[in-house]
């Protein structure tokens, strides 16, 4: 009689068969399930709360993923599809891992009705095919170079995520004031542009500064508040006394000797200040310490200087202002520093914010934005962050598409018409995907307090008459009308990569048949 051979180190566990898929679609329904009722304009907000107290009141499906401490391996692949949605165009994040769920739900009928997961692969990527081809033919006609039609985009991207309906278009212009700002023959550069928050004042509030703002306060506050038509220096190292490599003691026997040591610091301190001073700079940024002896010295030598500048604010600031990051003073020259056309300091609240405005440069802004609460505002920057990308993705990434629903429904509309030409099981697959898109549209309608099913019906009555249908969120409830008509446009590129993970991530996740969990 065989011995039986243990492959597996003791503890381990194995779910095998349909055991498995049903595991894995049951995570992966749940973590969608999750973030549903956050979908559109009507979406309400999670508070997610740690082990540690922090509170998060967000509706950004990224966010709420990111945040939920979520174990199961197949329902992590559900928030990476949401990060890569938000990696990609931005925004999408929530519609993304809703149709993966729904696309594992609707596989989840399909093995049960004996269909081979390999046949609903290959169903779902037919489906996806024909999903793209219908987003290409939805791509409106409308001309990106109309300030109107992007702040229409970035509108929509905001409507629901906590910015309100009263300032929404107002910061919706400001995202496109600022994209206009970075701009050029090329693809727009995101890193161009920045945000900041600070609470103290209403979304209102929130202003676009033609430059880079960085929270930092002065090295000393004898510096000046404000430099016109500054020359900047932007440090990469210690501006302190000199410290050897090897360790090293010296004897001291005299006060003459003690005077002279102390002389030559304080002379090598001096230098940093006359070296800059002599080279014409008037405002520093040095992402290292600054002795507060030199500190001194630059102010009275009335050069304004920060000190532990961030890397990141560094290498904005070398950007927008022309200028190189130094490592030493010993060889620098004029064409090291950089050029802006003023520098100055305002107080927000108990803290101080420094404005680098009108740099020489590659053109750099910011979008200082002010909410009443630390949760407001982190809302608003996300939000505002998601505008931003849809802006930039609708320019560089392929026009846009009617939002609402109404891509969506026309997604659904060609998968059916072109499946009754597909042979075979696979005609099954490739109906259910349209099921799965179809799905989202119903959430819309869920989440705006309508009927999903009446709604349905209606939304693909008028798309089968006027060519146009969505879900128009009006009041408490919302209408079945042309989305273009409300200014309810989004990227086509967020639609595609919504597609595209979605069902990468559910086709995965269908093809697993079994888990080994090892201890």
């Amino acid at each position: 009689m065989q011995q039986p051979m243990f492959i597996l180190s003791e503890g381990s566990q194995r779910t095998r068969g349909q055991a498995a898929q049903d595991s894995n679609i049951r995570a992966g329904k749940a973590v969608a399930n999750a973030v549903r009722t956050t979908l559109g304009p009507r979406g309400m907000d999670k508070m997610l709360v740690d082990s540690s107290g922090t509170v998060v009141i967000t509706n950004d499906g990224a966010t709420i993923l990111e945040e939920m401490d979520i174990e199961h391996p197949a329902a992590q692949m559900i928030v990476e599809v949401a990060q890569t949605q938000e990696e990609e165009v931005g925004d999408g994040t929530t519609t993304a891992a809703v149709l993966t769920g729904e696309l594992l739900a609707q596989a989840e009928d399909l093995l049960d009705a004996d269909l081979h997961p390999t046949v609903i692969v290959e169903g779902y990527h037919e489906g996806a095919r024909l999903a793209q081809e219908a987003i290409d033919e939805m791509v409106l006609d409308l001309d990106l170079g109309d300030n109107e039609v992007l702040e229409q985009v970035a509108e929509s991207s905001m409507t629901g995520k906590g910015t309100g309906d009263v300032t929404a278009d107002v910061l919706a212009k400001l995202v496109v004031q600022a994209v206009r700002h970075v701009a050029d023959d090329a693809k727009i550069n995101r890193d161009h542009i920045r945000v900041l928050t600070r609470t103290g004042a209403s979304s209102s509030a929130t202003e676009l500064v033609e430059g880079v703002v960085i929270d930092k306060e002065r090295a000393n506050e004898n510096m000046p508040k404000s430099v016109e038509d500054a020359n900047v220096a932007v440090l990469d190292m210690k501006l302190e006394v000199r410290k050897g490599e090897s360790k090293a003691e010296y004897n001291i026997t005299s006060v003459d000797q003690l005077n002279a040591a102390i002389e030559a610091e304080d002379n090598e301190l001096r230098g940093y200040a006359k070296t800059l001073s002599e080279a014409g700079v008037d405002v520093v940024f040095c992402t290292k310490k600054i002795d507060d002896r030199v500190a001194g010295y630059l102010a009275d030598a009335g050069i304004l200087a920060f000190k532990n500048v961030k890397s990141s604010d560094a290498k904005a600031l070398a950007r927008a202002t022309g200028a190189k990051r130094l490592g030493s003073l010993s060889d620098a020259d004029e064409t090291d520093f950089g050029h802006v056309d003023s520098v100055h300091v305002e107080k927000f609240g108990d803290d101080e914010l420094t404005f680098v405005e009108g740099g020489d440069a590659a053109k750099s802004v910011t979008l200082l934005l002010r909410g009443g609460t630390e949760h407001v505002v982190d809302e608003l920057e996300r939000a505002m962050n998601d505008a931003v990308d849809v802006v930039i993705a609708a320019l560089n990434k392929g026009g846009v598409v009617p939002g609402a629903g109404c891509t969506e429904i026309a997604i659904s509309d060609h998968i059916r018409a072109e499946a009754a030409g597909i042979e075979g099981r696979k005609q099954l697959a490739v109906e259910a995907f349209a099921d799965a898109v179809d799905s989202l549209p119903r959430t819309l309608a869920e989440n705006c307090g309508m009927d999903p099913i009446d709604a349905l019906v209606d939304l693909r009555a008028m798309f089968d008459k006027e060519g146009r249908a969505g879900i128009i969120s009006t009041g408490r409830a919302g209408e079945i009308a042309d989305p273009v008509e409300y200014g309810i446009i989004d990227p086509a590129a967020v639609k595609r990569e919504a597609v595209e993970s979605a069902t990468e991530a559910a086709t995965m996740i269908v093809r697993i048949d079994d888990v080994i969990a090892a201890e």
